[in-house]
């Protein structure tokens, strides 16, 4: 199915109002660190060919992750939205469009947020079964624009996913200790939160779902000119994913990181 653009605008000032109008303690949440929850969110046909859309692995475009103790899963390498496949790119229109991003930043308290025209890290994500990724903190800095790193949007395509397939969302507590929270990633579930360096998150235990079977998101980011505050830093100079496997060093075994 082909939208028009007056159709794609009317479901875009539906996901405002949804990310507007969500309620606290149902759709919007402060603890352990700001983050929403807000399923329906497309309108359904619209996520049905977003999924229909998806790229088989075996077609270019993907990269395959498989550090066995901390992330084992395949991301695509958008690096405009000319990579992005035809029936997914009307989505993605949507999540960076300038009413959806002033909602979010306005509901999750984070003002002033731009989108990744680069789609640096951002784009399609896949976790087969055994898959896996460990408790971590995002990295902060975005190396063609200098700017910082505050909002991950995450939106799941998986139909009839069960609980016991495992692959839930976690949301830890600031030293990712403990797990306070899991989120399902259900079909046409939006999750948005609040990354900063004590937003630990991830899926550390192996998806168990069927052999044949995926979990499948499509995730983008969201930057300020202005830094992160205080008392959500915890380095003060740019760097990677920050991993708990690796006393909260990055996959080359450091700290911080060379930028441009």
């Amino acid at each position: 199915m082909t939208f028009t653009q007056k159709q794609l605008k009317e479901i875009s000032e539906e996901c405002v109002q949804k990310i507007m109008n969500a309620r606290e303690g149902i759709e919007y949440f402060d603890e352990p660190f700001r983050h929403l929850v807000i399923d329906n969110f497309l309108e359904q046909e619209l996520a049905r060919v977003c999924l229909q859309s998806f790229p088989s692995l075996d077609e270019p475009g993907w990269e395959a992750s498989n550090d066995s103790d901390i992330e084992i899963k395949y991301r695509t390498t958008w690096s405009s939205e000319f990579d992005i496949p035809e029936g997914i790119i009307d989505a993605v229109r949507i999540l960076n469009c300038g009413p959806l991003i002033k909602a979010m930043g306005d509901r999750i308290g984070i003002p002033k947020l731009i989108p990744d025209p680069y789609f640096t890290g951002g784009g399609l994500n896949v976790t087969t079964k055994g898959g896996l990724l460990d408790v971590h903190v995002d990295g902060n800095y975005h190396d063609a624009t200098s700017l910082n790193r505050r909002v991950n949007a995450i939106l799941y395509l998986n139909q009839d996913w069960l609980p016991e397939y495992g692959g839930e969302f976690g949301l830890y507590d600031q030293n990712g200790d403990i797990c306070l929270k899991k989120v399902l990633p259900i079909f046409n579930r939006l999750v948005v939160f609040d990354s900063n360096d004590f937003s630990f998150h991830g899926l550390p235990s192996p998806l168990s779902c069927p052999k044949g079977m995926s979990r499948k998101s499509i995730i983008l980011y969201y930057y300020t000119k202005e830094p992160r505050p205080g008392h959500q830093i915890a380095v003060n100079e740019p760097h990677s994913a920050l991993w708990k496997k690796r006393n909260m060093l990055d996959k080359r075994g450091n700290k911080v990181r060379n930028f441009t």
